[in-house]
């Protein structure tokens, strides 16, 4: 960032794995932005946060409640509690003047996505939601090759996202995302990142949309004779054939030396009986058939944009690790991609190009959302620097229409009926 312009201050609410990533994007270009203030429930999280960024006690909070009712301490709060607890904290730290940075997803309805949409053109403020799929250099790789004309008018779309066995069951079985009233839908959870994608991708508002989806794995009729309820106390017989095996899993991480996520999620005590004392009493230690979760594990979306452009959108928890794929169909043109390769094929010459878009990742959580967190960090905060709210690529507006992509979806899959989307 140019030195005309001071670090953007950054409020955190909330110090829990998405948090600290954007605070940790903080720590690694403190020239752009700097924390000054958290509020965590997690003693241990907030503690660790505060002796990172050196924050005195005073700027140290418990709660966001108790953060929101000092006078406005940064420039944005950085919004990053769970789901179903972003419309209050967004319409507070609105009316106090902060510039915001909404987690994913904004709100488990249309009415609370509204709410917030609401609040920041009421004061005034800028409002970046966590869309990060859209600042990859992958996607502006492949938006480039599409605003080019080189596979010529989009026809059609497939697109797979492989949740990941290992995933659905740490996230979506036994994580905070497990259960829809303790969070929210399947597709809203994981899958609006990419319905926002195709909304961005193909470049037309969505008219109609019908979806089937269900749990079909993860229940209690599917455990296995003689399983435990608990990892930790699974006979070994039964355990050592499960591949959901949380003792199995988490340790192995330990062994490898690999204390992030998801490891950093279940314990901050990282040692084989941190681990295991975690899995003996905390959700993550739970057998995947005997937990509370009711959220999908399987769901197909279809689409029908303005123009008759149609999109097949796949999410699955069967599936090894690894980046989303696509397949891009147009009238001059075919165009494939693995969250960091892109393969074009052209009709009129027969070849084939190949780009490389040089992230070193497999576009997942793990890596970063293929340089997506920082992707839209750099933008968010050149956009408040800048005073320029057109850096930013997930705005208000745009989250709320692919926002309502996945209501109607989630409608769809319901009421067994194709629902159209107002104009």
């Amino acid at each position: 960032m140019s030195a005309a312009f001071r670090p953007v201050e950054l409020l955190i609410l909330g110090a829990g794995s998405r948090g600290g990533t954007y605070a940790d994007y903080a720590r690694r270009h403190p020239d752009g932005c700097v924390v000054v203030g958290v509020a965590e429930p997690d003693a241990g999280r907030r503690e660790a946060m505060a002796r990172i960024f050196g924050l005195p006690p005073e700027r140290v909070f418990s709660t966001w409640q108790d953060a929101l009712a000092q006078p406005r301490l940064a420039d944005v709060a950085v919004i990053a509690t769970q789901d179903r607890d972003h419309v209050a904290p967004v319409e507070a730290a609105a009316a106090l003047g902060y510039h915001l940075l909404l987690e994913k997803p904004m709100a488990p309805d249309e009415a609370g996505c509204r709410r917030i949409v609401a609040a920041a053109e009421r004061h005034g403020v800028m409002l970046g939601v966590c869309h990060v799929l859209r600042y990859t250099a992958y996607t502006q790789a492949l938006k480039a090759v599409l605003d080019a004309g080189t596979i010529g008018e989009i026809v059609s779309v497939e697109h797979l996202e492989p949740v990941g066995y290992w995933h659905q069951a740490h996230s979506f079985v036994r994580g905070h995302w497990r259960n829809e009233t303790q969070s929210s839908p399947m597709l809203l959870a994981k899958s609006c990142h990419d319905l926002d994608w195709l909304r961005y991708v193909v470049g037309r508002p969505c008219e109609r949309v019908s979806s089937f989806g269900s749990l079909k794995h993860f229940r209690r009729e599917a455990q296995p004779a003689g399983a435990s309820d608990r990892c930790v106390t699974c006979p070994s017989e039964v355990e050592t054939r499960c591949p959901y095996s949380a003792t199995r899993f988490y340790l192995g991480r330990l062994e490898a030396g690999d204390t992030g996520w998801p490891v950093n999620v279940i314990t901050s005590n990282f040692t084989e009986a941190g681990v295991i004392k975690a899995l003996e009493a905390g959700p993550y230690g739970r057998c995947v058939y005997a937990s509370d979760n009711d959220v999908v594990d399987h769901q197909v979306v279809n689409f029908e944009f303005q123009g008759g452009v149609t999109a097949s959108f796949t999410m699955t928890a069967f599936t090894r690790a690894r980046g989303r794929e696509t397949r891009i169909f147009g009238t001059r043109g075919e165009l494939y991609g693995d969250s960091q390769h892109l393969s074009v094929f052209d009709f009129l010459t027969n070849e084939t190009t190949a780009i490389d878009t040089d992230v070193a990742s497999d576009g997942s959580i793990r890596s970063g959302h293929g340089g997506g967190d920082d992707g839209l960090m750099a933008a968010f905060v050149r956009a408040v620097a800048q005073g320029d709210p057109s850096l930013i690529l997930s705005g208000p507006q745009e989250t709320l229409e692919s926002h309502l992509m996945v209501f109607a979806a989630e409608r769809s899959r319901r009421d067994g009926q194709m629902v159209s989307l107002p104009a």
